[in-house]
């Protein structure tokens, strides 16, 4: 193995070298003004007189200076703009030798006429907006926007669909300046066309509001906007797939896109048995709706309602052994005069996945050995509809209103073969109907240029209904629930009820107290009620039901939450520096009914917090924030009766639970160099936790019950990552690297027990982007899961090689190949599997055809399954589950 790491390495570093190699000379200077001053961002293009083609481009340093690299013994024209300044052009004749070129630019007479720019530039920057010229990036073989981004400078598409710029996530993606499916970058990286992007706008500093922008903290805000080709304008275009292979796979993806200055809409649909999930049940939980809410800033609560699932099973990589997927959503935007705007968009998800998992767990505390066989069909209907309206009649008055509904409907059949010490066979069924509606008011008012005013409304409403229910051979419990042992089995069913109310209301006003520095004032408050109710009961083998009237396996329980906050903040510029200290002062009541009497908890509390941002660059930076926060449980903790979590699993609340109290501090630098086209992001944070919530667990053999505890054991966790990216001409050079340890402390049998994990994550790649060539992408990922888990250690190993290839070939065809191999083993040699994932594309469209015909193959190494590890304070989990086989698909593709 060790032999074959570096032979990777050395791939990866001879295809560098081979290009670093090659016929180039570099012409290297500094651009000023007539005065002398360094011009930063400055743009140099090298126009190749022989063929009238973009070479080289180069952007200036803060200090003026500029690289490029050209072709040896050739004519060029370069052309040298910025600004508010008059564009220079050079003429220029390289030889075998670099050339130094220093460039004087002169300021712009106001009454000369505008230059028209023949040479689309690469890479503008204009304040915080960095813009993209596609098709200096692309080499004709992308699909969708995805792979555009990935072929930009600090852009990144991650393994989920998310983009990611200068290493924060991308939370709104933007059409035109319409919104596409607010607050969700994994629907426009995998469906815009790539032959629709003219342009890619990054906002960095993005604010929703105008207002708010000089006065509240937007650096980890970023959005994108996309502008489309003039012939995608006020016309219908898009695509429709169809596609259809052996054992009755079939795909069919119609798309379409309108796109005018007075409204637009799109419509998305996915049909597919091959295992390509558009939108899963994650997608669905973790969708933000968008950044409504810009000054919604630490205010020292945490306090989380809702998400009362049943913990259904998850795929892991989106892989699973059999998924039929059925996807369509529509997205619009209206502006019916200038001070109205209205957008929202609808979605619908149907999933049916079928999950077969063999799995070991190894109980720590009572060294018993369970392995399951277990057998999963999964039925997922999940829903988003979203409607919002805009009205700003001036530049000083913005009101937003949206309305927010998130609904599914999921079945899930599980059939688990538990040997232990006893054998089992169990059949579990989990059924849940959760809905979500949220609608926030938002109204944003300038009195004059140094005193707004900032009103926030959010009201929520979530109903869960989870259902439970597992019939056993073995009798579980046998000390807790009295069930009739006289049956021919057990069958046990849980019936809960969650209704939450929630409002949320915030005024902030902030006073510009010079033209560097504000003060913020604001008042605030949460108010919660929520009831839960629960029963746990046995269907005996006539049909009937046997209620349980004991307290402890029923729950009838309200909870109600307050808090009232006051908040102050200053913030002041002081040269390279932002300085943003504050507190908020609040005052909480939590009081949960259940059992005839009352539980009341009062506490007054100060929460400080600091945020400090060093901006070295216009485009690098090191911040600093530290908060304290507050965290209360929801109702699910304090609930005293049973509640089924699985099959071996019982969780009991804590109707005396007390509130926690987080201390965080992060650390991060970012660094993005036009210059070099090289992106750097580092990340650290700490986290410590004081009377935190504990897991206090009693466990004999494989069952387990489990309650909630204060406990004056400190957590902690520390987290550190970094990234590296760096373009030479057409290669690019990644690298990313991150380190997660976590030191948690709860109890097991009345015997505190601490534990331990570090996992450590490498990844380097280089890639090509040549216009005229085939283009390759080697790259190496490495992974280590190491445990304690009192005294008892386990540590895991991943090795993933990975390769890309695209190519354009005769004309018109494109092939298209990805490769994963993976290595997964433990430290002790007990566990290892070696396997390799392949999938292919070849397709062909003749040049100003709209028909495109290709044949995908998935999987083609047909593997059938893959590993993976998890751990506990009770348990290690070693698992392998079964994937689909190999696929091979014919498709025909219509553009409109």
């Amino acid at each position: 193995m060790q032999n074959y790491k570096l032979l990777v390495c050395a791939v990866l570093f001879g295809a560098l070298g081979s290009y670093t190699q090659a016929q180039k000379v570099t012409i290297r200077g500094t651009v000023k003004d007539s005065l002398g001053n360094a011009l930063d961002v400055a743009n140099i293009v090298a126009i190749n007189q022989a063929d009238q083609k973009l070479d080289g481009f180069g952007i200036t340093d803060p200090k003026g200076f500029y690289k490029i690299n050209v072709k040896a013994n050739a004519t060029y024209t370069l052309k040298v703009s910025y600004l508010g300044f008059q564009t220079q052009e050079i003429p220029l004749t390289t030889q075998e030798n670099d050339v130094g070129l220093d460039i004087t630019l002169f300021e712009k007479p106001e009454h000369l006429d505008e230059v028209e720019v023949v040479y689309e530039i690469p890479i503008i920057i204009q304040g915080d907006t960095i813009v993209y010229n596609t098709d200096s990036f692309v080499s004709g073989t992308e699909k969708k926007l995805a792979d555009v981004l990935e072929k930009l400078p600090g852009i990144e598409v991650n393994d989920d669909g998310e983009i990611e710029v200068e290493g924060k996530r991308v939370s709104k993606v933007m059409v035109e300046g319409e919104d596409f499916f607010d607050g969700d970058s994994k629907l426009a990286s995998k469906n815009i066309p790539a032959n629709a992007l003219d342009k890619v706008e990054v906002l960095r500093n993005f604010s929703e509001v105008s207002q708010l922008r000089g006065v509240t903290n937007n650096q980890d805000n970023v959005a994108l906007n996309i502008k489309l080709k003039e012939g995608k304008k006020k016309f219908w275009f898009g695509e429709v797939t169809g596609g259809s292979g052996p054992d009755g796979r079939y795909v069919a993806h119609p798309k379409l896109f309108y796109y005018s200055p007075d409204y637009s809409i799109n419509i998305l649909t996915d049909l597919n048995n091959i295992g390509d999930l558009p939108y899963t049940a994650r997608d669905l939980w973790n969708f933000t709706g968008g950044l409504r809410g810009a000054t919604r800033q630490n205010n020292g609560t945490l306090f989380n309602t809702g998400a009362n699932d049943l913990g259904l099973s998850t795929l892991q990589n989106n892989r699973a052994k059999e998924i039929d997927s059925r996807f369509a959503a529509v997205n619009f935007s209206y502006k019916p005069s200038k001070e109205w705007r209205f957008s929202g968009f609808g979605i619908y998800s149907y999933n049916n996945s079928l999950l077969e998992t063999n799995a070991v767990r190894t109980f720590i505390t009572t060294n018993q050995q369970e392995s399951t066989m277990t057998g999963t069909d999964q039925v997922s209907k999940l829903g988003l509809i979203k409607f919002e309206s805009h009205f700003s009649p001036s530049s000083d008055l913005q009101w937003n209103y949206d309305g927010f509904v998130k609904f599914s409907d999921e079945k899930e059949a599980v059939n688990v073969l538990s040997v232990a010490d006893v054998t089992d066979n169990i059949e579990e069924n989990r059924v849940q109907r959760p809905t979500n509606l949220t609608q926030n008011s938002n109204l944003y008012y300038t009195l004059n240029k140094d005193h707004i005013l900032a009103l926030e409304l959010q009201y929520v409403h979530t109903d869960e209904d989870p259902f439970y229910n597992a019939m056993r051979e073995e009798q579980p419990f046998l000390n807790i629930i009295p069930f009739d042992d006289t049956q021919s089995n057990f069958d046990i069913g849980q019936e809960q009820r969650v209704l939450t109310n929630r409002m949320d209301a915030k005024l902030d006003y902030y006073w510009v107290t010079g033209p560097k520095s504000n003060l913020n004032f604001t008042f605030g408050t949460t108010q919660s009620s929520q009831n839960f109710d629960s029963g746990i009961f046995q269907i005996l083998d006539n049909g009937s039901t046997l209620n349980f009237a004991e307290d402890e396996l029923n729950n009838r329980v309200s909870y109600d939450f307050s808090d009232m906050f006051l908040g102050f903040h200053y913030k002041l510029i002081a040269g390279k520096f932002t300085f943003n200290p504050g507190f908020t002062v609040h005052d909480y009541t939590a009081t949960n009914s259940q059992l005839g009497t009352d539980v009341k908890d009062e506490l007054f509390n100060i929460a400080p917090d600091l945020f400090v941002n060093l901006q070295l660059k216009q485009s690098e930076s090191l911040r600093l924030n530290y908060n304290v926060r507050r965290n209360f449980s929801d109702i699910n903790r304090f609930a005293q009766g049973y509640v089924f979590s699985d099959y071996n699993s019982l969780y009991q609340g804590n109707r005396n639970l007390e509130s926690a109290l987080y201390h965080n501090v992060s650390l991060n630098f970012f660094s993005f160099n036009m210059f070099n086209l090289q992106n750097i992001f580092a990340n650290a944070s700490y986290s410590k936790r004081i009377d935190a919530f504990k897991s206090s667990t009693d466990i004999g053999g494989i069952n387990q019950a489990n309650t909630t505890i204060n406990s004056n054991l400190e957590d902690e966790t520390f987290n550190v990552s970094g990234n590296f990216q760096r373009t030479f001409g057409k290669v690019k050079l990644s690298s990313r690297a991150s380190l997660n340890y976590s030191n948690t402390n709860n109890i097991v049998n009345d015997a505190p027990r601490n534990s331990t994990s570090l996992t450590q994550s490498y990844s380097g790649s280089v890639g090509s982007s040549f216009v005229n060539a085939p283009n390759l992408e080697l790259g190496y990922r490495y992974t280590v899961n190491d445990y304690d888990n009192g005294g008892t250690e386990s540590t895991f190993f991943t090795d993933r090689p990975f390769a890309k290839f695209d190519m354009a070939f005769w004309n018109g065809f494109i092939l298209l190949a990805d490769y994963d191999y993976y290595f997964y083993r433990d430290k002790l040699g007990t566990v290892e599997n070696k396997y390799g994932f392949l999938n292919a594309s070849l397709s062909y469209q003749k040049k100003d055809s709209k028909w495109e015909y290709s044949v995908n193959a998935t999987n083609l190494t047909n593997n059938q399954v893959l590993n993976s590890d998890t751990f506990n304070d009770l348990f290690f989990r070693t698992s392998s589950y079964v994937v689909q086989p190999r696929y091979i698909i014919f498709k025909i593709k219509y553009d409109i």
